[in-house]
């Protein structure tokens, strides 16, 4: 009998350890940013998609409204136990081009408490020549005629 207790305590002592090592915490990075030495060597309103793939590589998602974006993204995702996995950084790069294909503006984004926070931005043009929503619709109020709205 005493054979048997011992048998049932060290059995007991295993598989409380494989459980309590099943409970670690795990950390995975999936995706890719391009490190700031690589980003340094874009010139904005120089450089074109080509030379963007050449220097840091094929994005992981591009623009889909006129293919006007390169999108680079990581993130630290954390896994613990039977709990949901989460994400615990987010890095995102994003390089806009002009309709020619020139680099326009490249910005980096991070994850602050579940926010997206602009972490660096690099423009090379002002934006004077673009004219927001907001800008145009309160630009109209004073260019309003009555007499044109009543047909006179």
């Amino acid at each position: 009998m005493i054979g048997m207790k011992t048998t049932l305590k060290y059995t007991l002592v295993a598989v409380a350890c494989v459980g309590l090592a099943g409970c670690e915490t795990s950390y995975r990075n999936h995706g890719y940013v391009p490190p700031e030495e690589d980003l340094q060597q874009i010139v904005p309103g120089i450089d074109t998609r080509a030379t963007v793939e050449d220097v840091i590589g094929v994005p992981n998602a591009s623009g889909v409204l006129n293919n006007s974006g390169y999108y680079y993204i990581q993130s630290e995702v954390k896994h613990f136990a039977w709990q949901k996995p989460t994400v615990t950084d987010r890095q995102i790069v994003a390089i806009t081009f002009d309709p020619a294909g020139v680099v326009e503006n490249i910005e980096s984004y991070g994850l602050d408490d579940g926010k997206v926070v602009p972490l660096s931005r690099r423009v090379t043009r002002t934006s004077d020549g673009d004219i927001s929503f907001i800008r145009k619709l309160f630009g109209n109020i004073g260019g309003l005629n009555v007499g044109q709205l009543l047909g006179e």
